[in-house]
């Protein structure tokens, strides 16, 4: 039966990529699977007709945090000088790297944020750093952003293009409860002035975030975008904040920059509450939000749990667990929806495994399964933004904290951002359970982009793309529940012989080990040359009658330009 299949997709199903109209191939999931060679079979079913989701131009995000070199987890200290304080600006790699996606969408926050006042004259105290306290919530005094650091970042973030968020410090005026919360308005006088100091410089911020650490992790966000508060929300992180008094904060921040922004025809967004997703702390939110007054709903997502955690890599390789996540996505989109709200979801932050990750496994080939898998699910619940933890810094950073240089997940980050544009779609895979499958419609370019996942170490995979709803016709007879039959359109053979040809990238890890840092794209290398430049992601042509192959242990992003989805017109 599963040679049957493949004969049948392969003759049947490869032409109607190339057709203008919905002729049809049927696929069956049964007898598809593995083979006694270590072989495997299976059919990706691509809804076309319709999008069921739409993420942000820039969906791909990643964070710059505050966490000073003394910031230690479990003996190790990963942070080195990767904060928003001593990053190295003027790094050729760094820079090259932000540049490359074009633009790339940072996040200024973290847990710290809620520590920082900023030296714009009015916190009524010096401008001093961060000093290690183990006393201190989060183990570290008040800081302070001086306006010269303030400067060289905007000036950073305008050559390389980057899209800013920034997290402000939502607790500023509480007042601690004794149930271990804190109350109070919040004190904005601070917050005001930043906004202010950077209108008045012409700094362009997409966002301004309200985000705590208090409700596990809730921040207000506005766009610079600027964000409140960073984990308050819920039973949150170091300390959390009522539901209602969030909500009167983050409109309280929303007329703030409107009065601020008054007569700027494009205002930055307004975000909040950067923390951990608690359906009933976000309901209560979202409903005493006014209208218009949020622009995007934030949270937090590290659930591989702690960094020390050994084993990452089992729960990474296990489908069953990543499905966990979905709940989340979800639950957030059905609260959106029955509120009847504008606001839209993103995931703030995202590490994956909280307390800096775990090197050589949130910073290795291995984790790119994780990221990948997370960035499909979430899109597929209309994610408007995701991200990642962290651009540099800890174990879990997109480029090397030393060295600036990329880890795998940068460049499959990149792919992504390249090519994986807004509209998603439904796919389905009928085959083994080891293989996750995600497909939006191509970005800057016709067709859509398949991306497959295989968990499985010891299996090659042939996977055959077809159309979900190639083999569904007005006229189709009824089965005995009245549903329509499945059936296939016959379609002459010389079609076979036309060559049309997709675009393939395979990434793998070098000499197959799942927690090397070097990452190979259709077998060959990536690595920056002697000047810091990004190597060029190139893909390799295949025959379109061909399946497409995925190795063991394999991601691979698959164009197809000439695939009947009106989706994607």
């Amino acid at each position: 039966m599963a040679k049957l299949l493949l004969y049948l997709a392969t003759i049947l199903f490869w032409p109607f990529f190339f057709s203008s109209g919905p002729l049809g191939v049927c696929c069956q999931s049964n007898g598809v699977g593995r083979g006694v060679d270590g072989s495997g079979e299976g059919v990706v079913s691509v809804n076309g007709l319709s999008a069921i989701g739409r993420t942000d131009p820039d969906f791909v995000c990643a964070t710059l945090d505050w966490w000073p070199p003394e910031k230690c987890d479990y003996g190790t200290c990963s942070w080195g000088l990767a904060s928003l304080l001593n990053l190295n600006l003027s790094s050729k790699i760094l820079l090259n790297a932000v540049k490359a996606f074009s633009p790339l969408k940072l996040r200024l926050g973290g847990s710290l944020q809620d520590k920082v006042i900023y030296g714009t004259g009015d916190a009524g105290q010096p401008c001093t750093l961060f000093i290690y306290n183990s006393s201190e919530m989060f183990g570290f005094s008040q800081g302070c952003l001086p306006m010269s650091r303030w400067d060289e970042l905007n000036d950073f973030f305008k050559k390389s293009g980057a899209v800013i968020i920034f997290g402000l410090n939502a607790l500023n005026g509480r007042i601690p409860l004794n149930d271990g919360s804190v109350g109070g308005p919040w004190n904005s006088t601070n917050a005001a002035g930043l906004i202010r100091y950077t209108v008045n410089k012409g700094y362009t911020i997409h966002g301004w975030e309200l985000r705590q650490d208090l409700h596990h992790h809730s921040y207000l966000t506005f766009s610079f975008n600027f964000s409140a508060g960073n984990e308050l929300s819920g039973s949150g992180v170091g300390t959390r904040i009522s539901a209602d008094q969030y909500a009167a904060d983050t409109i309280a921040l929303k007329s703030i920059v409107d009065e601020i922004y008054r007569g700027f025809s494009v205002k930055p967004l307004v975000l909040a509450p950067g923390g951990f997703f608690d359906a009933n702390w976000f309901t209560k939110f979202i409903s005493k939000m006014k209208p218009r007054s949020l622009d995007a709903i934030t949270h937090h997502i590290y659930n591989l749990g702690p960094g020390v955690d050994t084993h990452l890599i089992d729960k990474i390789l296990d489908p069953s667990y990543l499905n966990g996540e979905a709940s989340t996505f979800s639950s957030l989109q059905s609260i959106l929806t029955s509120a009847g709200t504008s606001t839209t979801a993103w995931v703030g932050e995202a590490g994956g495994a909280y307390n800096s990750g775990h090197n050589l496994v949130t910073n290795a080939f291995v984790f790119s399964f994780w990221y990948l898998d997370q960035l499909g699910m979430s899109s597929s619940y209309d994610t408007k933004t995701y991200c990642r933890q962290s651009f540099i810094g800890g174990n879990y950073g997109l480029l090397n904290t030393t060295t600036y240089k990329p880890n795998p997940d940068y460049y499959s980050a990149l792919l992504w951002h390249r090519l994986m544009g807004q509209n998603v779609l439904s796919a389905s895979f009928n085959g083994s359970k080891k293989i996750r499958a995600y497909a939006h419609c191509t970005r800057d370019s016709e067709g859509i982009t398949v991306l497959l996942i295989n968990l499985d170490g010891n299996t090659t995979t042939k996977v055959f793309v077809t159309s979900q709803n190639a083999f569904m016709f007005p006229d189709a007879s009824k089965d005995g529940n009245g549903k329509p039959r499945r059936r296939f359109h016959h379609i002459p053979r010389f079609w076979g012989t036309i060559e049309y040809t997709r675009d393939e990238y395979h990434l793998t890890a070098k000499d197959g080990n799942l927690q090397s840092q070097t990452m190979l794209l259709n077998n060959n290398v990536l690595e920056m040359d002697s000047n810091g430049n990004i190597p060029p992601l190139t893909p390799i042509k295949v025959n379109m009658a061909e399946p497409i192959t995925v190795a063991p242990y394999s991601i691979v992003f698959a164009h197809i330009p000439h695939f009947y989805a009106p989706a994607c017109r």
